[in-house]
């Protein structure tokens, strides 16, 4: 096995001193395996030590290799994934909408979001993405609780007064 070889812009106690300071708990195992590459440690020695494996020990020295210090850390932080379907504007759009049907005394399901969306997007779009934008938007599709059709407001009002 050949053992990984660093040739660090960064000398073994400024990669310790990193390893020591870093808060993040990614970016400080990150460092510690750099760390003991550095000592002229062998991968399957840093997989005992930090429980990570040899594939991943390689990847992240030659994210070191290639990025220098830039190349340590979480990247998922720095990752703001896929952009949604709908643009700002066609939001702003579907939030004045379900405003204006909630002042109408409207209640917009999921399924009722999911076909606006649809014909604003041209393609079909799943209920389930209807839900999660009304969600989103911070409506629900909530409706009040229903009542009996011979339910008298007499009583009901007499029944408030004397419950305790």
């Amino acid at each position: 096995m050949r053992r990984i070889r660093l040739e660090p812009p960064l000398s073994v106690n400024e990669i310790e001193a990193r390893y020591r300071r870093a808060r993040d708990s990614v970016e400080r195992s990150q460092w510690q395996i750099i760390w003991l590459l550095a000592q002229g440690k062998v991968s399957r020695e840093i997989k005992m030590v930090t429980g990570y494996s040899l594939d991943w020990i390689r990847a992240i020295a030659r994210r070191y290799k290639a990025d220098g210090a830039a190349g340590i850390g979480d990247k998922r932080h720095r990752n703001a994934g896929r952009p949604g379907p709908l643009t700002t504007h066609q939001q702003q759009t579907l939030k004045m909408a379900l405003s204006a049907a909630q002042a109408r005394g409207e209640r917009w399901s999921g399924r009722q979001v999911a076909q606006w969306m649809s014909q604003q997007l041209g393609r079909a779009v799943h209920v389930q993405r209807g839900y999660e934008w009304l969600t989103k938007l911070g409506f629900s599709p909530q409706l009040p609780r229903p009542q009996h059709t011979q339910a008298s407001q007499e009583d009901q009002q007499v029944f408030k007064k004397s419950s305790p």
